[in-house]
């Protein structure tokens, strides 16, 4: 089912896998350049819903619209937080989110996990940093990553060219064969069918209050 969301950047539109008797919800963003077609967000969608978990994959209002450059980093969590509204107004009322993406998406979540109202972060393929920039601590986007407070599973590919995470203490990093572009699609789902049932019907879906 694919459904259109109204937000202030323009319609978004959200890819809509739902279950029967759903015990969770996963929502996921893509990457910068890339759409929601990609090898890992399909094998996060196959492992999820093998779960019993109901999930959306949600294009931005600039991949929508046509656009390959990504909206500003503030614009992309507007939009995000105005989907997931939306959603647990109506399609995944009171189920338990977990929030995520691949890339940039997964930077999304992290940064709007509190507001979202997750109960842990999904990040595939986490730019740790640009490629060749891992000597520079001022291109780090680990303080992302360092600020959520929920759990966070991170799937990376050991020869990303955008780094490595290290494991934290709120956080489980999997490290799988590949690159930035996880094709390892039966390691992704592997890492998920061991990671997300533990947040099944832990909790309500919707922004803080």
């Amino acid at each position: 089912m694919i459904l259109e969301v109204g937000t202030s950047r323009g319609p978004a539109r959200v890819h809509l896998t739902a279950v029967a008797e759903p015990v969770a919800a996963l929502v996921l963003g893509h990457g910068a350049g890339g759409g929601v077609g990609a090898p890992d967000l399909a094998a996060a969608r196959n492992a999820a819903r093998s779960l019993g978990f109901t999930v959306a994959l949600v294009e931005q209002p600039y991949r929508v619209a046509g656009r390959r450059s990504p909206a500003p980093a503030h614009q992309l969590d507007e939009a995000w937080l105005a989907v997931i509204e939306r959603l647990c107004e109506t399609r995944l009322d009171r189920l338990p989110l977990v929030a995520g993406g691949r890339s940039a998406g997964a930077r999304v979540a992290c940064r709007t996990a509190a507001e979202a109202g997750a109960v842990a972060v999904l990040c595939l393929a986490f730019p740790v940093h640009a490629p060749g920039k891992g000597d520079d601590p001022t291109k780090s986007r680990l303080p992302e990553l360092d600020a959520v407070s929920v759990p966070v599973l991170v799937v990376q590919g050991e020869r990303d060219p955008f780094g490595m995470p290290p494991d934290g203490p709120n956080r489980t990093v999997v490290r799988v064969s590949g690159d930035h572009s996880l094709r390892n699609a039966p390691a992704v789902e592997s890492a998920l069918e061991w990671w997300l049932p533990r947040f099944a019907a832990v909790g309500p879906l919707g922004p803080r209050q």
